[in-house]
């Protein structure tokens, strides 16, 4: 049976395990964030599947469910190996196909016809390039396999100011947050575990019989 207040007390007399714990995991985790993991750059591009053709508001409803029908097929078109060899010889990559499909990210903006092309890279400048590059080329292969001029681009990827990976203040909460976590459980464990008499207190308590005289330390 664990007595609450008596616990609360032996974590106050292990406060200082819980701090250096903590101090430690965030040392070492943020000379990890800021001096070894490598930082990496996102950018995106939307495209649009629209039919240009389309005047009434029935086909237009018509050819929106079609769309975004449509999109799923055209996600696996946008990292096809045709698409993306394309890219790699146009900007003169040194990525093979799959290392750059890795790089890659394809959604639909809330189940629109919109398709987001996100590139991530440890350089922003490429991620930027090889986005926009995608986009084009994902057209250009649209109209060779369907004959259709369907896709427009919305939006065209930016230059990426900040990495995405990296958030010094997210992850030194997270680190504190792991120390503490593994600091307390292993003072409770010890607690759990500990049978030892410790005080006047507990010796009346366990044994339910009143002490009549103590040893001074």
């Amino acid at each position: 049976e664990i007595d609450l207040t008596e616990l609360f007390d032996y974590f106050l007399k292990k406060a200082y395990i819980i701090i250096i714990t903590a101090l430690v995991f965030l040392v070492v985790g943020l000379t990890y964030t800021v001096f070894l993991k490598e930082p990496l750059y996102k950018s995106d591009v939307n495209v649009i599947i629209v039919n240009k053709n389309s005047q009434s508001s029935s086909s237009l409803q018509s050819e929106l469910a079609a769309n975004q029908k449509l999109a799923a097929t055209y996600r696996e078109l946008v990292t096809s190996r045709s698409v993306l060899n394309d890219v790699i010889e146009d900007l003169d990559l040194t990525y093979t196909i799959s290392q750059l499909q890795k790089m890659i990210t394809v959604q639909n903006v809330n189940e629109t016809e919109i398709i987001k092309i996100a590139v991530s890279s440890s350089k922003p400048k490429e991620a930027k390039e090889i986005a926009n590059v995608i986009a084009i080329k994902f057209q250009d292969e649209v109209k060779d396999i369907y004959n259709l001029e369907n896709v427009s681009i919305v939006d065209k990827a930016v230059l990426a100011k900040e990495p995405y990976n990296i958030n010094v203040v997210k992850e030194s909460i997270i680190y504190i947050a792991l120390g503490v976590v593994l600091s307390c459980g292993v003072i409770f464990v010890i607690y759990y575990f500990d049978n030892t008499i410790k005080s006047i207190d507990q010796v009346e308590k366990r044994l339910g019989i009143p002490v009549i005289g103590t040893v001074p330390m």
